[in-house]
């Protein structure tokens, strides 16, 4: 049983007599949806926690792996492993970190709303993160599942895409 099913099945069995939950599958290939009801602030610090570290110096990269929770602001990022890209300027390597590319067991949460898939690229810079691989979007009682999730920090929006699911209650008693 896949994650979306593990999660709506026993929701729609649970929910009580009067609630009246209103299974859609959406027309096409994609569907828009609101993400984020926190603004998301770029030049926040970015927190890690891993069990382990390894760094390249030479490329500009580190590797953090085991149960590795990144944080920015109310972002959260957790997976098995997460390896980071830093920015490079004039041929030297900064301490700003231009993206993360998340992997294995991806889940996302930002305020009340999370997310999961395989794995996760954030660019940091301009607030994008692109998730891929059995996304499950839950926001509320409401699920989303697709292939793949685009979401743009910065205006609130995204894009779930690939045979998309869905799942919303219709809040009734």
């Amino acid at each position: 049983m896949n994650t979306f099913a593990k999660i709506i099945v026993p929701a729609l069995f649970c929910c009580g007599i009067g609630l009246i939950a209103l299974p859609i599958s959406a027309l096409g290939q994609g569907a828009s949806v609101a993400f984020g009801g926190l603004k998301h602030e770029a030049s926040l610090p970015i927190e890690v926690t891993a069990d382990t570290l390894n760094i390249d110096q030479a490329k500009g990269t580190a590797s953090f792996s085991g149960s590795v929770v990144a944080g920015q602001g109310e972002l959260r990022i957790g997976a098995d492993s997460i390896d980071v890209e830093y920015a490079v300027e004039n041929g030297n390597v900064t301490g700003r970190i231009n993206r993360m590319v998340a992997s294995g067991n991806v889940t996302l949460t930002n305020g009340g709303e999370a997310a999961e898939a395989a794995r996760a690229v954030y660019v940091v810079a301009s607030g994008t993160i692109e998730m891929s691989g059995n996304v499950l979007l839950t926001q509320g009682q409401n699920a989303l599942a697709g292939e793949a999730l685009s979401i743009d920090l910065g205006t609130g929006q995204a894009k779930i895409e690939g045979r998309v699911r869905t799942i919303f209650q219709s809040g009734g008693n």
